[in-house]
């Protein structure tokens, strides 16, 4: 009688859930597909990272920061920070604009504190955001102690091994209090390329204003525009690869000189991009920072913009045709 009142109640759960499920994708959204999959599926094992030649954590962290974050020559410092007087000084609406885009479930950085952390003070005192962020800005300086980062490594899905670091991505996480300087920084650099030229026309997506949805309809229809007189179209596609590691700080820095960008966001592009850390995250890691000075970085605010300016000198006009970036 036990047993089968037991396995009446295990049939009772197992039906429930199946109806809570069935339910539950039925009224899914957009936002909750990520959740219907892993309800589905399940989450994936974590695995142990295993490299040739690398047997301890020690060994697999350099082998790793190696090959993320490959050595390469130091931007010069700036030997002396001064304030700059032409700046537009920070304002509290800024702050707040630039907070109400930050989503509550962000991975946080180093300092682990999450967005609401940073609304709920905002909300309490806006001046204490305001005093911390002003001084950067006028200095068009990055703090050392807003460069660091956490690096955690995902496998790339449906590879036969894992027995070498190409065959993983890193996500980089940093500190939401510098993503939100990030943010105000990026609103104010994207004003004045526009203005001067120095972003492509037709870029679509990445930039407000044009979306890859307005990209797809330009294509089709430039398509059978010239289809109706049976003309012959054809198209192609370059993709940049590996394009936020590969922006190059002093390169940049000269590009939005020439281009007409106030000194001051010049200053602090270069002081954000230049003698940064950060520390990898995989099972058994030695946890210590280590530095990580390769392009823009990915997961920052800023980053995307910067990686458009500093391509965009690679469009060309096409004599009888169409290029969208």
């Amino acid at each position: 009688m036990a047993n089968i009142s037991k396995a009446g109640y295990f049939k009772a759960i197992k039906a429930s859930k199946s109806k809570h499920l069935s339910s539950f994708l039925l009224s899914a959204t957009p936002q909750s597909l990520w959740t219907a999959k892993r309800s589905a599926y399940g989450r994936t094992p974590p695995r142990f990272p295993s490299l040739p030649g690398a047997e301890t954590p020690h060994q697999m962290n350099k082998v790793l920061l190696d090959h993320f974050f490959p050595p390469n020559e130091p931007f010069s410092r700036r030997l002396r920070v001064r304030p700059y007087k032409k700046e537009r000084p920070l304002t509290k609406h800024e702050i707040a604009t630039a907070l109400s885009k930050c989503s509550p479930t962000s991975a946080p950085g180093p300092d682990r504190n999450p967005y609401c952390i940073w609304k709920r003070v905002n909300q309490i005192n806006q001046s204490v955001l305001l005093e911390i962020l002003s001084p950067l800005v006028s200095l068009g300086y990055h703090s050392a102690s807003l460069k660091g980062s956490n690096g955690i490594l995902l496998n790339q899905v449906g590879k036969p091994s894992y027995e070498s670091p190409a065959l993983s991505r890193i996500i980089v996480l940093i500190r939401t209090i510098s993503k939100i300087l990030e943010r105000i920084i990026a609103s104010r650099l994207l004003l004045v390329p526009r203005s001067k030229g120095l972003l492509h026309p037709n870029q679509c997506g990445s930039l407000p204003g044009l979306s890859t949805y307005d990209a797809v309809l330009t294509v089709f229809n430039d398509v059978r525009t010239l289809q109706r007189p049976c003309l012959k179209v054809s198209s192609h596609s370059l993709d940049v690869k590996a394009g936020f590691d590969n922006v190059d700080n002093s390169t940049l820095a000269r590009m939005l000189r020439e281009g007409g960008i106030p000194p001051y966001l010049v200053s602090w592009v270069s002081s954000f991009l230049g003698e940064r850390s950060c520390t990898l995250g995989f099972q058994g890691p030695p946890g210590t920072p280590a530095p990580g000075n390769v392009g823009a970085p990915r997961g920052s605010p800023i980053s995307l913009l910067l990686f458009l300016l500093y391509v965009a000198p690679l469009h060309f006009r096409i004599p009888r045709g169409l290029l969208i970036s």
